[in-house]
């Protein structure tokens, strides 16, 4: 049986790419840092379904947390599926910025992919399959105001995904993006209704299953031939 981990899976989005791996036949490992009580419920739930299913936690900022933790999950055997989907945003114009506004976006964002990704890729790469999605916004295509940090984040996810791409597509590994606008049970709580609805095309936010179907799909073996893309899922944004 293929694994999974997915990282930020104790919160909304992550939680239902967690179920939605599971019912697709694959041993998800659920990832939470703060919300480590929130990650093992949905491990369980997973589990009562009939899926399989564990929980992990770890700062994915901590590089020898991290690596600690991940070698730890490959004395079990490779991880096939990387699901990068943990993320934070701390909002306000970059004239009023602080460091640590900035430094904290950009830490779980993009060294958290670093340290995720990098200490799962060679087993990956000796089973010669694996798929690697990551989690970003439109924004980081669009850009947003009092979002410099948030942008500049997810941007830099697209370009690492578009260069591990070619450095992995002669082993059968794919890695994509996935960047949403809008969801529904996401950032998006805080977000004016009427916001949304003059903002967005199709006048809505997204689903959290729609955002876990996308995934399910990029990291199936339909989606073989898919690699190098960045998938936005913004009722018309991005």
């Amino acid at each position: 049986m293929r694994r999974a981990l997915v990282t930020g899976g104790s919160g909304a989005i992550g939680g239902a790419i967690c179920r939605r791996l599971a019912q697709c036949g694959l041993h998800v490992i659920v990832h939470g840092n703060t919300n480590a009580e929130r990650a093992e419920r949905v491990a369980d739930e997973i589990r009562r379904s009939g899926g399989r299913a564990d929980s992990i936690a770890f700062d994915v900022t901590d590089h020898e947390a991290s690596t600690d933790a991940l070698a730890r999950v490959l004395e079990a055997g490779a991880i096939q599926v990387v699901v990068n989907n943990a993320g934070v945003h701390d909002d306000g114009p970059l004239a009023g910025m602080t460091f640590e506004q900035w430094r904290r976006v950009v830490d779980v964002s993009t060294h958290g992919f670093f340290n995720v990704t990098q200490p799962l890729l060679m087993p990956m790469i000796r089973s010669r399959w694996g798929r690697i999605v990551n989690l970003s916004s439109v924004v980081g295509v669009t850009g947003n105001r009092g979002q410099v940090n948030y942008a500049a984040a997810k941007a830099a996810l697209h370009g690492a995904a578009k260069a591990l791409a070619l450095e992995l597509a002669s082993r059968g590994i794919t890695v994509n993006v996935i960047a949403p606008g809008f969801v529904a049970g996401g950032m998006a709580e805080t977000i004016d209704p009427a916001v949304i609805g003059a903002t967005v095309p199709m006048k809505r936010a997204a689903t959290t299953d729609e955002i876990a179907g996308a995934v399910a799909y990029l990291v199936s073996d339909e989606a073989a031939y898919v690699t190098g893309q960045i998938l936005a899922i913004g009722g018309g944004l991005g």
